[in-house]
């Protein structure tokens, strides 16, 4: 465990009077050991229902066919890509946070690390059954696989960027899911040794003998850093080839290099959100005010104005391009974006992606927790309607005019779509319940180095300089949001 402190002018990670490691894991483990309160059966209440909605329309699809859709002869992807694109983008930020960050050892990820890592294993799962859901034949979905000869000549067309899709978002999925499972074990293990009855035979079995000794945290730490580099290029390569599936075409608004770039940025921007999203909200109701602070949140509305900005560029690239190239094709497909008959959508967009993100440039909207959560969904709205303008204004116009047609979704498509939302939400609350929502272990590491505590033990014993003392002590008040009650010493 590092023994060091950093630097007095760095924003605490952790705030708070008194806080011991025994406090961290009653803290953070108050909403697994207790009864859920009444705002956990609310929300569990509505994405249950959600769920139910998801299960519903599903089976109707299954049923009836995916005629039931809003489909026809020129619009073949719709909501369901819509939809599938924008579940995978929302899964990069936990890979990001956790592998990304770990390896550039950025510390303010240990808080929020644990809950971005879930929201990638079940923003993955809701964008996977839209691929089964697309399939004319559900049941037979390993034959995307290269399966044994037993089987016959059912040897995938490797040619396909959808095929690529099984292997990247299955690769990810798998490995994001051992990355998250791994850094989980320790905490287990402590949930394990407070348990008693069947919850501790439970944590026992899901804790796979993890006992504290030097040798198992070394492996730990090794393992951890094996699957963070191997995590590190999915971050790039997963949403790279969902973009495939649009740029080896040859339909005007999707052949073109920009794509893949583009959509790892906006992949990052949309997950950054979501995770806003969830946290703020967690933050308050699981009085975590101490662990995921001001800093923390500030940190993420950086990287989201950031890679707004990225695609803010793209956007306008894409309508350079465009323009540059000379094709007609391309131009109409751009202009009938701008000023066709789906131009809401695309100012939407624009507004949402472009403008709403520049306001993070504002210190005091950035450190605003309603401004913050509000942008984030905004952002997510708007990336929504970004996958809808790139796939359905490039497709209900194609080169001959007679076929040109518009997509109106049908109820089912509306209730697949808001129930798969319920599912991410059902999942996201039941693992709230039964796992810590932040990673106990990782937090313990900033707690003789980062924590408030610490910075205002050193005030007190005059070990730093009166102006880096008052320069703290004046940025905590102004700045923070966690009420700074401790008596700092006066020099």
């Amino acid at each position: 465990m590092s023994s060091h402190q950093e630097s007095i002018l760095r924003e605490p990670l952790i705030t708070g009077k008194n806080i011991t490691y025994s406090k961290v894991t009653e803290d953070i483990l108050v909403p697994v050991e207790n009864k859920p309160n009444k705002a956990w059966w609310i929300g569990f209440t509505i994405a249950s229902l959600g769920a139910l909605l998801w299960v519903f329309a599903v089976s109707w699809t299954f049923w009836f066919g995916i005629g039931e859709w809003g489909l026809n002869k020129t619009v073949g992807w719709a909501w369901d890509i819509t939809g599938f694109v924008w579940w995978v983008g929302i899964g990069h930020a936990g890979t990001l946070i956790s592998a990304v960050l770990l390896l550039f050892r950025q510390n303010w990820r240990n808080s929020i690390n644990r809950s971005a890592e879930a929201m990638t294993i079940f923003a993955v799962i809701c964008a996977a059954t839209y691929i089964i859901s697309h399939m004319g034949r559900p049941w037979m979905f390993y034959w995307a696989l290269p399966l044994p000869n037993q089987f016959g000549s059912l040897w995938v067309n490797f040619n396909s960027p959808l095929v690529w899709d099984v292997f990247a978002i299955s690769t990810y999925f798998s490995v994001s899911l051992v990355f998250w499972y791994t850094g989980l074990l320790p905490d287990i293990a402590t949930i394990r040794d407070r348990a008693t009855g069947l919850r501790r035979r439970i944590y026992s079995v899901m804790s796979f003998g993890w006992n504290g000794s030097v040798k198992t945290w070394q492996r730990f730490e090794m393992v951890s850093l094996i699957l963070a580099g191997i995590s590190t290029p999915l971050v790039l390569s997963v949403h790279t080839i969902v973009s495939m599936d649009f740029a080896t075409s040859i339909v005007p608004g999707w052949h073109t290099t920009i794509f893949p770039p583009y959509f790892v940025a906006g992949a990052i921007f949309s997950g950054f959100a979501m995770v806003q999203t969830l946290l703020l909200v967690a933050r308050k109701v699981m009085n975590f005010e101490n662990y995921i602070t001001m800093f923390h949140i500030e940190s993420m509305n950086k990287i989201i104005i950031l890679t707004g900005s990225i695609v803010g560029v793209a956007y306008l690239t894409e309508l350079f391009i465009a323009w540059y190239s000379g094709a007609e094709y391309e131009q109409y497909a751009f202009l009938n974006r701008v000023s066709g008959p789906y131009w809401w959508a695309y100012w939407s967009m624009m507004t949402c992606n472009v403008i709403s993100p520049q306001l993070f440039w504002f210190k005091k909207i950035r450190t605003s927790i309603a401004a913050s959560w509000i942008l984030s969904i905004v952002v997510n709205i708007g990336m929504w309607f970004e996958r809808f303008v790139i796939i359905v204004t490039s497709l209900h116009r194609d080169y001959l005019p007679s076929s040109w047609v518009m997509f109106y979704p049908s109820w089912v498509d509306v209730a697949v779509f808001i129930g798969s939302i319920g599912v991410f939400f059902t999942l996201f609350l039941l693992f709230l319940r039964v796992l810590p929502a932040i990673a106990m272990a990782e937090v313990k590491l900033l707690l003789k180095s980062s924590s408030d505590q610490v910075k205002q033990k050193q005030i007190k014993e005059k070990t730093v300089d009166k102006d880096y003392a008052e320069f703290y002590e004046e940025s905590l008040n102004k700045y923070d949001s966690v009420s700074q009650e401790a008596e700092y010493a006066k020099f």
